[in-house]
């Protein structure tokens, strides 16, 4: 009599494994169809000073509307390239692999000195395969220098408001 092999039903861990590579799947398709719309934040952006947001400098109490001169609001350079853009919806945090993207931001206050807002940090898998994820997240923007003759804030500061993605309730980054 000739030994039969009954067919193998599938058990709980490749079930489990059919839905961890689903989902990542599912996870990636949504971070990468959301590509453009990073990318093209920055191009969409206004392109001349007199289009973003400038507020006249009020130092000598003897100025007049005609002789203020604007004070050049500083912004954000996409890692380090182009012209500031003022209250910018994303900041590429980590730049040498757009890795770490802070998204929907909302700003509550933007000036020369300072910004303060609140959004979404996206963080890609990391290399071992692990799925992107997304942190909820305060921003502060500091530290304006004149960057290849333009004012830009070098310097954000995230604070997650939740969990983490690197086990750190506060990070800084360069921004330049």
């Amino acid at each position: 009599m000739a030994d039969r092999v009954a067919p193998r039903r599938p058990g709980m861990r490749t079930a489990l494994a059919i839905f961890a590579a689903v989902t990542v799947l599912a996870l990636g398709g949504v971070w990468f169809s959301q590509a453009e719309e990073r990318s093209g934040t920055v191009a969409d952006a206004p392109k001349t000073s007199a289009a973003q947001k400038a507020h006249p400098a009020r130092d000598t109490p003897e100025a007049t509307p005609e002789t203020l001169a604007p004070r050049e609001m500083p912004g954000v350079r996409e890692c380090g390239v182009g012209r500031p853009v003022v209250e910018p919806k994303i900041i590429t945090l980590n730049c040498s692999n757009a890795g770490v993207v802070a998204s929907d931001i909302k700003w509550d206050s933007f000036s020369a000195d300072g910004a303060d807002g609140s959004g979404v940090v996206l963080v890609s898998g990391a290399a071992g395969g692990g799925s992107p994820a997304s942190f909820p997240a305060r921003l502060r923007l500091y530290d304006v220098t004149k960057v290849d003759g333009m004012m830009a804030f070098t310097g954000i500061e995230v604070s997650y408001t939740g969990a983490t993605p690197h086990a750190k309730a506060k990070e800084v980054y360069t921004i330049a």
